[in-house]
């Protein structure tokens, strides 16, 4: 039995098998659409989440699966005091695999020392969110073809997000890949992400507070929204906030094939100005999201092909 709590418990052949079966699976999603008859994925979500519990439950029922869990803390258990750990053992006699979201970092990891079933991990505070990696990855594979050689602009929360801490993490382990780390002083990634993974993998990249200087050499520019959640007092938020707003005047220093990502939801860091030009794929992103995760799902329960 596997559990992802974090992408590198996916080795680089495992991750590429994952993507390559989501991509024939967005090729023909009615091929695989009744393999998971019978099974039910819980979605144990302590947190807010639209679109990636949505996806989730989309994934499992475009599968022919079916779905039951919740949606916040307070419409569980939890709010009379059960832990995580007692929740997974209950879960685990009702279900066949688990997605779980989590304000508190390792929360999913602990589910899964507990658990009868696969826990994936949807999101763990500012820790790892694999899934929407796995999305990333795929919106990237798919669009650009290959994910070698790509320079990587991450704009914004660099300190508290999760997402680029995950994309960090998997992107690492392809050749050629760099990173322009763009973010104000207090949002700058956690040193530990520089130590530890870019500096172990030898991974090119440099910091800098100016999106503009550094758009023409980009490949991908993954946006982010500073995180109001994240923060302890409303003043520093506010102070924030608008650090860095990607609008067409902006993106039209880039290259023609560049690509905008974000893991959404969107504030106001991109304009909407942005979002008919070709480059902007953060909703095509989005849908990408369901094949990822039906692919996994598939992985992770050990279904084979269908025929």
């Amino acid at each position: 039995m596997r559990h992802i709590i974090s992408p590198l418990d996916l080795s680089v052949d495992e991750l590429n098998d994952v993507l390559d079966l989501a991509g024939r699976i967005y090729r023909d999603p009615k091929r695989y659409s009744k393999v998971c008859d019978g099974m039910k994925l819980a979605t144990l979500f302590y947190e807010p989440s639209t679109r990636t519990r949505l996806s989730f439950e989309t994934a499992m029922m475009n599968l022919g699966g079916n779905v039951l869990g919740f949606s916040s803390a307070s419409c569980s258990s939890a709010s009379k005091g059960e832990s995580v750990a007692d929740t997974i053992r209950i879960v685990s006699n009702y279900a066949d695999i688990c997605a779980m979201r989590h304000y508190k970092e390792g929360a999913p990891l602990v589910a899964a020392k507990y658990s009868g079933i696969p826990v994936i991990n949807a999101g763990d505070g500012g820790h790892n969110h694999p899934t929407q990696t796995l999305t990333d990855l795929l919106t990237m594979k798919e669009l650009k073809g290959s994910l070698e050689g790509l320079t990587i602009g991450l704009c914004g929360d660099l300190k508290f997000g999760r997402t680029v801490h995950s994309l960090i993490n998997a992107m690492v382990r392809y050749p050629g890949t760099k990173f322009v780390l763009i973010a104000p002083d207090e949002l700058k990634i956690p040193t530990y992400l520089k130590t530890e993974t870019l500096d172990v993998y030898h991974v090119p990249y440099k910091e800098t507070g100016n999106l503009e200087e550094v758009l023409p050499e980009l490949d991908v520019l993954y946006m982010t929204r500073v995180q109001q959640e994240r923060f302890f007092n409303e003043e520093d938020y506010i102070r924030l906030k608008d650090s860095f707003i990607l609008d067409r005047a902006k993106l039209n220093l880039a290259k023609e094939d560049m690509l905008v990502l974000h893991p959404l939801p969107r504030i106001n860091e991109i304009a909407t100005d942005v979002d008919d030009d070709p480059r902007a794929v953060y909703f095509k992103q989005a849908k990408y999201g369901v094949y990822a995760r039906m692919a996994l799902i598939m992985t992770l329960l050990e279904i084979p092909e269908p025929q």
